[in-house]
């Protein structure tokens, strides 16, 4: 018994062979296109999401590239901002100095005018107290030294000589 089951038999052989050529028709009549065609589907499908995968990638370094760009961009902005700041800061200094300038030389000019018609004023005030303060001491002197009616009389035909030679 042992020895029948591995010597080949033509009827088994026949039908199995039979059987599978029958398998293998169904099968490929109903079953490989199916496969097959499912195969093909999910080919593609991969096929497609590869291809998605490599534009997403391709955008991603796009846009990475123009992320870099617009920072660049957004970098040189805030530096001319900072610049036209800074450069509007030393304008803004060197006006107010030179509007402090202006005004402290304007107010020191008026101070100059002042002292200048101050001591103008006190000038005049001295000269005035002096001519005053001779006119006074003259009329004590000339009225001492005319205390008689002769000295005056002399003093006046002199003064007349004098005029008449001039």
């Amino acid at each position: 018994m042992g020895s029948a089951l591995i010597q080949p038999q033509v009827g088994l052989f026949f039908w199995s062979a039979v059987i599978f050529l029958v398998f293998f028709f169904i099968l490929r009549r109903f079953a490989w296109k199916p496969i097959l065609n499912a195969i093909s589907a999910r080919e593609a499908q991969i096929e497609e999401s590869l291809q998605k995968a490599e534009q997403a990638r391709k955008e991603m370094a796009d846009l990475q590239s123009s992320n870099e760009a617009l920072l660049r961009e957004a970098r040189a902005e805030r530096d001319e901002i900072i610049r036209q700041a800074n450069d509007m800061k030393d304008k803004i200094v060197k006006d107010a100095r030179d509007e402090a300038a202006n005004a402290a030389a304007l107010e020191r000019q008026k101070a100059m005018q002042q002292i200048e018609a101050e001591k103008r004023a006190a000038i005049d005030e001295i000269k005035n107290t002096a001519s005053a303060l001779a006119v006074d001491v003259a009329e004590k002197v000339l009225r001492k030294e005319f205390e008689s009616k002769s000295t005056q009389e002399e003093f006046a035909k002199k003064v007349i000589a004098d005029l008449g030679q001039n």
